[in-house]
Order: structure tokens, then sequence, then C-alpha cells
């Protein structure tokens, strides 16, 4: 089965302490960590974990800058087979659908049994895989939890309002959007790392892929932090103050007896 995963460079929450630039129009880049989008590692982790079951090879497609170039060595030190670097200047600023379009030019130049995405990445908009699917005009799932591979079909879990579990039967070739929890993604050594740090890594520009995308349809015009709302209220302190305020505030309010 060969399979594409398409992977996203992203800010790294855990490391980074996100804030919002002077003048609102982005957050503060400067010495940003970046890592995988955490959705993607799960979904390349599954792509790995079928072909070790049924044979075939994973590819991992990224739209970005150079620099993206080191998350698809990550996730091909992590197991994948190949990488695919989708790279122009004329790709800035891009929005979902615009990625949708690069994305769907990169498979018409493999022959996919399945493709992969994260159920979303840093923008939150959850689109893309969506997108790529309606544009390939094959079966799409999103927040698929389960997968099994039963012939030429896939039987596929999702999740659903009210935690309830939702199964399909989805005829191949066909778009998937992971959900995190699907699996455990590998730990990746330096061992890994080094085996592909001088692995040669194709790379497309848009005349490449043969697309004009033209101007993004869809801009991002502002970021702020919410405020605060009314009523809420902040406790200072060490985590034990803090708990011990709460917990006498839950008695106040009536949520403890």
């Amino acid at each position: 089965m060969e399979i594409l995963v398409c992977v996203k460079r992203v800010p790294d929450t855990a490391e980074n302490e996100i804030e919002v630039n002077g003048d609102g129009s982005d957050i503060e880049r400067d010495d940003l960590v970046y890592s995988v989008n955490e959705w993607d590692n799960y979904a390349v982790e599954e792509a790995i974990q079928i072909c070790e079951k049924v044979g075939g090879s994973v590819t991992v497609v990224t739209v970005g800058d150079d620099e993206s170039e080191e998350v698809l060595r990550r996730e091909m030190a992590m197991g994948a087979d190949n990488g695919l670097l989708l790279c122009d200047e004329a790709f800035e600023g891009i929005d979902g659908k615009q990625t949708a379009t690069l994305l769907k030019a990169a498979v018409a130049k493999g022959k996919y049994d399945l493709i992969l995405t994260g159920a979303q990445a840093d923008g939150g908009a959850g689109q893309v895989g969506g997108m790529l699917a309606a544009m390939l005009d094959v079966p799409y799932a999103s927040l698929v939890n389960t997968i099994d591979v039963d012939g030429d079909k896939l039987k596929v879990g999702r999740e659903i309002e009210g935690g309830n579990q939702e199964m399909n039967d989805i005829s191949m070739p066909c778009v998937l959007s992971i959900q995190t929890g699907i699996n455990e993604p590998r730990y990746v050594g330096i061992r890994g790392i080094r085996k592909v740090a001088s692995v040669e890594i194709p790379e497309l520009s848009a005349s490449d892929l043969g697309v004009d995308l033209g101007d993004a349809k869809v801009k991002r015009q502002d970021y702020f932090v919410p405020e605060i709302g009314e009523g809420a209220e902040m406790l200072e302190g060490s985590s034990e103050e803090i708990i011990a305020k709460l917990i006498e505030l839950l008695k106040v309010k009536g949520g403890l007896k």
C-alpha cells in the first residue's frame, strides 16, 4: 500500500510562550522553537503501522520553506520512507484551499492508495483534508481514531458527538484526517535522525507542480488574546494555595457541600 501523509511545521506550544505581536498581525515568531504538528505525528505513526502490517511505503509531504525540511527528516527518522517538500515564494500566505490545491498536485505526481492528514493544525480550521478529498473526488472521513485494512477497503472508526463512535467502510483511494490518541507515536532516536540526515528530499515549486494559485481568498486580519470575561477571577499563589482557594470558592458558590 502506498500512503501519503501531509504534515506541517508549527510552533511548539510546549517549548514557547506564544505572544501576539505589537500590531496584532501575527504572533511573535523570533526565536520560536518549531516541531511537527501533533495531529500529523499520529497520522505518520498510523501510516507506518499500516505498512508494517500489509506492506508498502510511506511518503511525507509538506508545504513550507526550506526550514520545513527538518519536519520531513524527523518523520523519516520515525519510519517514513520518503519525503517531499513543496516550496516556493509564491506559497507564502496561502489559505486552506490553496494548500489543498498544492497537495492535490503533489498527489498527481504519485500513485497513492491512502492519504492521511492530521485532524487540524496550528490554524485550527481543520479544513485541508476535506478540501483535498473533494478536489480529488475520493471518499473522506474526519476525526478518525481506528483504521483496519480489509482488502481494498478500510474499516474506519471516527469520533462523533457525545463520546460515540461511528464505523464506516471506505473504499480506497481515500483521504482520512487522523485524531490524536489513535496510537502512540514512536520515539525518534539520534540514530534514526543520523540515518536520514543526508537523504535527498525532492523539492517541487509552483512551476514543477503546474499550479497558479492566484490570490488567497481567506486572509487572517487580526490576532488577539481574549479579554478576561466579566466575573472571571484569576487565582494566584502556589499550587497548594490555588487549590485551597478554589475549594473555598466552590463551597461558597454551592458547588461543594
